[in-house]
């Protein structure tokens, strides 16, 4: 027996070192085959598990060959719980002369965010109102209620279908923004009730798909408004955005449509079909392709009931053109509110930025007010919002005066807007990156 504890406590002495790696070697493991990141100096292979991952491979592997620190504890409310999944990844650290950041981040801003996310958490900014969330709940039902009522009260005239269209469009937008609290795991402290609720609001009350917005939204989430990175500036060729993207296609002669007049045709192709057309067909060849049949039942049952609701009134083509165009009007309305935060601001390739300086450089604030963050869904905060996606967002408007400090101390740029100007900015961003690539197709 003594012997034996004798060679267990040898045993533990002569335990194997970690192994140790420099910025270099994992920065060699950044490929689709091959991918290695860094968590708290920690080095983890997940190539194999990135297929795993609850938030789709692509977003996990936008870290490969990076220190995933901040983008970790952003995505992740419960790190008790994910850590575990960690564990059989670990495969070494960071060698101890080695920086704890890759590309040569500015520690001093990185070491003041994490100071801030402390702060925000003894705020307790990081706990729900519940209340907040239930009323947004109901009043979204007593508008699906009002609209069914308008149809069955006045009838299926042009006014009353026209009232009951804005009225269920109005729906379907706050909807939208409900079902992002519970896919950004922000509601409850468990995410499996936030997984359940998410798949329920934009499932039955949607008809559309959490496991489609998840992996398509976090990618947008971990890297904002990078190329080949962030799904929301892959326009398919249909408008050039920023300043980078507009002048290597003017350069390479690339003309698919006339950019330099993408601020008009934006209007007639933009706004009026990114939902009924894009959004509609990419969700349902999701979903089936992948085969996520929970999503699928609940997107089926939001078009039972829908149909079965307005079918007596307006027959089965009528309803279907009906749902399009209440489609048509709240992808105007989604469309306007999304891109007068992104669109304006630094589009390009990869720059390895901090977390902190990587969201401010991607996103602006619209002005606060009853109204703003109502019609927003308080996306109106979009840069605190980015920084913390797990923060109730009836607390976004407390930690805002702390992230403008912190942007003073560092030089970065805070921009907050009125929200006429904001929409208007799109415009003009837009007319700006048209004419950029003229001049480079023309004399380039």
């Amino acid at each position: 027996m003594g012997k034996g504890g004798n060679q267990g406590e040898g045993a533990a002495e002569r335990e194997v070192p970690m192994p140790t790696f420099s910025w270099e070697e994992i920065q060699k493991h950044n490929l689709r085959t091959d991918r290695w990141l860094v968590i708290d100096r920690k080095v983890y292979n997940i190539t194999k598990w990135s297929t795993q991952h609850p938030g789709g491979q692509r977003v996990i592997g936008h870290y490969a060959g990076e220190d995933a620190t901040d983008a970790f504890r952003a995505f992740h409310p419960d790190l008790e719980f994910v850590g575990k999944f960690l564990k059989p990844l670990l495969i070494g650290e960071l060698a101890p002369e080695e920086p704890s950041q890759d590309h040569g981040k500015n520690s001093k801003i990185i070491e003041d965010f994490r100071a801030l996310r402390k702060t925000a958490e003894d705020m307790n900014l990081f706990k729900t109102n519940h209340v907040f969330f239930l009323l947004l709940l109901a009043h979204i039902i007593a508008l699906e209620s009002i609209a069914w009522f308008t149809v069955f009260y006045f009838g299926n005239g042009w006014i009353p279908t026209l009232i009951t269209a804005f009225v269920l469009a109005t729906s379907q937008a706050q909807a939208g923004w409900l079902q992002h609290d519970y896919g950004h795991l922000s509601v409850y402290r468990k995410p499996k009730w936030n997984h359940l609720v998410h798949k329920f609001v934009i499932g039955h009350l949607k008809g559309a798909s959490a496991n489609w917005w998840n992996h398509r939204h976090f990618q947008h989430h971990a890297k904002p408004n990078i190329f080949h990175k962030d799904p929301d500036v892959n326009m398919l060729h249909v408008f050039v955005l920023g300043e980078w993207q507009p002048i290597e296609y003017g350069k390479k002669k690339l003309k698919y449509l006339p950019y330099n007049h993408q601020h008009e045709y934006f209007f007639l192709i933009g706004p009026p079909l990114l939902i009924p057309m894009y959004f509609q067909y990419q969700i349902i060849m999701t979903m089936i392709v992948h085969k996520n049949w929970v999503d699928l039942a609940w997107a089926i049952s939001y078009y039972i009931r829908f149909f079965v609701t307005y079918i007596p009134f307006y027959g089965i083509l009528g309803a279907l053109l009906f749902l399009n165009f209440i489609r048509f009007l709240e992808s105007h309305w989604f469309v306007w509110v999304t891109q007068m935060n992104h669109i304006v601001m630094e589009i390009d390739q990869e720059a390895y930025r901090d977390w902190f300086s990587s969201q401010l450089t991607a996103t602006c604030n619209v002005e606060q007010s009853f109204f703003n963050d109502w019609f927003s869904g308080h996306l109106n905060f979009q840069i605190e919002h980015h920084l913390f996606p797990t923060m109730p967002r009836h607390n976004l408007h407390k930690i805002a005066p702390l992230v403008k400090s912190l942007c003073a101390k560092h030089g970065i740029e805070y921009q907050e807007k009125p929200l006429l100007r904001a929409l208007l900015d799109i415009i003009r961003s837009l007319k700006k990156s048209g004419k950029l690539w003229l001049d480079a197709y023309l004399h380039k």
